[in-house]
């Protein structure tokens, strides 16, 4: 190997004939140096080299693994089994290592072939009914690890990155807001286009006000806009832990003594479920607004009676169930995305399968959460 202040020597190799054809090699054959001497010996072998009996490489001043390979190519391509002169063991161990990764082959294992019968059937949805398990029991346990970290933090709050709490505040939930504010506006005026329209049949278009009071309030507010940050904030948070797990700052976490729980699950947690149900009320402010905007421009329901019937009809414990979910779909969304990027491995492809199952699987879980609150609250007479 090449010192620092050390000059490079040209690589040159000189042919001689006879009776035992022999190859002499001098010079430094690193990798900076190998461009002529690789193309001469190319035209070389392409003219007819004959079948080399000695190489002699005790002139060869420093040999790298490209320079080995070099060597190794011109005994394979001019055949025969020379010997090598003046060979020290590193060079030996070299060109043995050259010859091992030029002439190894990878075969990739067989795909097995998916069958499509009913046995076959069954066995997938076993297979995926298992997975589904599994995955439950893990998102579970990372609840609790979760759980553990913050009562941790209430304990002790110097543990807590407080910096990194408000930025996630922030990049979650502020810059979140022209979004949920516009789509949330057009999603309360498709409702109120919908119950005027059903509603016009039976001559009651005025009840388009506590339809969209009962639906924006209760299911629609929270709903849309937990999906919204599932797509938005989730695919975020997995992408950006997953960088960091490839790059390997979370086992420089570690080696630190530093809790990821605490430095990176922890903020993300405490910020989605404050900044949600923030989020949360804006979407109902702002789709009520659509429904009245709709109201007021073609059913001709003045602003003054859309809010005195709102106020009237609609009680106010609606607007507390839709606020109760948006806490635990905060939960949910933050938990997900955090656990699916602490699992991404090292691979570019690995990253891009765990976004994805973590935007799927926060879809799934608000909707789950969802239909066991409406269950909840049916019970409760609510």
């Amino acid at each position: 190997m090449l010192k620092r202040g050390e000059h490079l020597t040209v690589p040159v190799f000189e042919y001689t004939g006879g009776d035992r054809p022999r190859l002499e090699l001098r010079g430094d054959w690193v990798v900076m140096a190998l461009a002529d001497v690789d193309r001469d010996l190319q035209n070389w072998i392409e003219q007819g080299a004959p079948e080399l009996a000695e190489i002699d490489v005790s002139e060869v001043t420093h040999l790298d693994t490209a320079g080995a390979y070099l060597v190794d190519r011109v005994l394979r391509e001019t055949g025969g089994a020379p010997q090598l002169l003046g060979a020290s063991d590193e060079v030996r161990s070299l060109l043995q290592q050259a010859r091992t990764l030029a002439t190894q082959e990878e075969t990739a294992p067989p795909i097995p072939a998916e069958g499509h019968g009913f046995v076959d059937l069954l066995e997938r949805t076993g297979r995926n009914a298992e997975h589904l398990w599994h995955e439950t029991l893990e998102s579970l346990s990372f609840l609790g690890a979760t759980l553990v970290a913050l009562s941790t933090i209430v304990w002790r709050p110097a543990k807590m990155r407080w910096t990194a709490l408000v930025s996630v505040m922030e990049e979650a939930g502020l810059d979140a807001v022209p979004i949920i504010a516009f789509l949330s506006f057009f999603v309360g005026m498709v409702v109120a286009f919908i119950g005027a329209t059903t509603l016009a049949q039976f001559g009651a278009t005025i009840f388009v006000v506590e339809l969209v009071g009962f639906g924006v309030l209760r299911e629609l507010g929270g709903v849309l806009v937990a999906i919204i940050i599932a797509g938005r904030t989730n695919s975020a948070f997995t992408a950006q832990i997953g960088a960091m797990k490839m790059r390997q700052e979370i086992d420089a976490m570690q080696t630190l003594g530093l809790d990821p729980m605490h430095v990176i699950v922890a903020p993300r947690v405490l910020a989605m479920m404050v900044m949600v149900p923030v989020l949360t009320f804006i979407g109902m402010l702002t789709a009520i607004a659509g429904g009245m905007a709709v109201g007021w421009l073609i059913l001709d329901i003045n602003p003054t009676v859309f809010f005195n019937r709102l106020q009237d009809n609609v009680p106010i414990d609606q607007f507390w169930i839709g606020m109760s979910k948006a806490p635990v779909f905060g939960l949910a969304i933050a938990l997900i995305g955090c656990r699916q990027g602490l699992e991404v491995g090292g691979s570019v492809q690995s990253l891009g399968q765990h976004t994805t199952k973590s935007v799927v699987q926060a879809l799934f879980a608000i909707i789950v959460i969802d239909a066991f609150f409406a269950l909840f609250y049916q019970e409760l007479g609510i």
